[in-house]
């Protein structure tokens, strides 16, 4: 599988170099594409603030310009949190998609998104300072409206980024059972 794998609000950091490393010792080839140009940061704070100063425009368009050139093949769009969203978004616009694989976030959905039965598995906490009960019923609902097979596994008591070993929120078995479960995802496609 072609994977197009987006980092979070810190940036290209180690754990989503270790995790494209885990998906392609399981056969998949991964790219992952540095959305912020060498930026990291050591809080989600100073993240959202270079996220704001860039702008989502200016996020998406670098997003599309990466993804564009393998988007023939058919990818499963991936991403870590913000990564997740800007995943989601372009997922939801590439008719050729294989499948959506959320870590830790979702995006808004576009009134007239539409997909032919795209198979979307999210990995969350419960509960998720960023993604609220409420808002995951509502984007689980219009998923489905939208033609998506979803897919939700929730990870009571972990943090939001339970999969990143250099962050306070990872949990290893958290992080293991979404790594296993994801990878069968993967291995469906």
């Amino acid at each position: 599988m072609n994977i197009m794998l987006f980092h979070s609000t810190y940036g290209l950091r180690p754990a989503v170099h270790e995790a494209a490393d885990r998906l392609r010792a399981a056969g998949h080839t991964v790219w992952t594409p540095d959305l912020f140009e060498g930026r990291t940061f050591d809080t989600v704070e100073e993240g959202m603030a270079y996220q704001d100063e860039l702008g989502k425009d200016e996020l998406l368009k670098r997003a599309v310009l990466a993804a564009a050139p393998y988007s023939e093949r058919g990818l499963v769009y991936a991403g870590f949190s913000l990564g997740a969203a800007t995943a989601q978004t372009l997922a939801l616009g590439d008719e050729k998609a294989r499948g959506l694989l959320l870590l830790h976030g979702t995006s808004d959905i576009a009134e007239n998104a539409s997909v032919d039965e795209l198979p979307v598995q999210l990995h969350v906490a419960e509960p998720d300072p960023f993604e609220s009960d409420d808002w995951l019923s509502a984007w689980y609902l219009q998923m489905g409206r939208a033609g998506a097979d979803v897919e939700v596994y929730r990870y009571a008591g972990a943090g939001h980024l339970f999969t990143d070993p250099g962050l306070d929120d990872y949990d290893a078995e958290a992080a293991e059972s979404a790594w296993r479960t994801a990878l069968g995802f993967l291995e469906t496609l």
